[in-house]
Parts: structure tokens; sequence; C-alpha cells
């Protein structure tokens, strides 16, 4: 018997790589950003998804909200993003990383006066793109904002009210 945990059993079905060319990289555009869909893998094995925003100056980015399955990274390839994490409101600078894990309210922005480019990583991944192009089709007028709010369980994509967030919008904090 082999004490080797690296080989999976034969009933596991072995994971699939995924390689995205950024030339074959979908792209979703609303007015203040850009979003390139890298890739996504099942969930049933833990999974991911994983894009890239690249926000314009002032850009909203996404209000408050949780996932209670997944756990969100952030990591900022250049410029900053304001972001909520809890109650707390930090600005993420190019090089820096965090994990945002369920349950945990979090919304982020690009900062004040600066753009931001951010690689986002869902794990575990659930097909996350479509709503990634939902939200394309709200922010463009092409969909109805209501979608949005129906499709929270099927996304793992659940809005919430932070009084923090909003005064660090309206530059009250």
């Amino acid at each position: 018997m082999s004490d080797d945990t690296r080989i999976p059993p034969a009933t596991t079905k072995p994971l699939q790589a995924v390689l995205t060319r950024r030339t074959d990289a979908e792209t979703c555009a609303d007015p203040s950003s850009v979003m390139t869909l890298l890739g996504e893998s099942d969930g049933a094995q833990g999974g991911f998804t994983a894009y890239r925003s690249s926000f314009a100056e002032g850009a909203a980015g996404a209000p408050a909200h949780f996932h209670t399955k997944a756990t969100e990274l952030f990591f900022v390839i250049s410029g900053s993003l304001r972001v909520l994490v809890g109650e707390e409101v930090t600005v993420l600078n190019a090089g820096d990383f965090l994990a945002v894990p369920p349950y945990t309210p979090h919304a982020f922005a690009a900062a004040p006066g600066a753009q931001a480019d951010v690689l986002f990583v869902f794990t575990p991944g659930m097909g996350r793109f479509d709503y990634l192009r939902l939200l394309g089709r709200v922010m463009r007028g092409e969909a109805d904002s209501k979608e949005i709010a129906e499709s929270a369980d099927r996304f793992d994509n659940h809005y919430v009210d932070s009084p923090v967030w909003r005064a660090a919008l309206d530059g009250s904090a």
C-alpha cells in the first residue's frame, strides 16, 4: 500500500487545467470598468472563478455584500482600491493582497483620485461569469436591476446595508 496521497483515487475525476490566453479572454464593460473573464472551474472539487477588473477613476465597484460559500481574494495589480471589510474601510495599493472569508460584509471601489487594476479570485467557484455578464448588462441599461436581487442565491452574492461604506463614499468618513 502506497502512502503517496498526491495521486487521486480512481473514483475521483481528475481536475482539468484551465488556460485562457489574453487574446481569447471575454470582456464585460460598463461605463466605469472593464472585467476580463480569466477562468473558472466547477466547484464540485473546490474550483475557482478568476477575473480582472480595471476601474476608471471614480468607479463605484461593488456595494456592500457577502458570500456564504466563497472566499473572495483581491490582488491589486496597479492603482488603489478602497475596500470595506466588516466595519473597516481601508485602501489597498499596488501589490496588496486581501482575502475576505464567507459571511464577511465587504465592498470596493476605485480609491478617490485613483484608477485600479485588480485580480479577483473566488474559491470555491460557482459559475460567476454569468453574474458578471448580468452586472454589465444592468450597468449599460440592458437589463433590470431586479435580476441582480433575484440571483442572490444562485451566485452567492447577498447585498447588505453598510452605513460605514455609505459614509466613506459620500466623504463623511
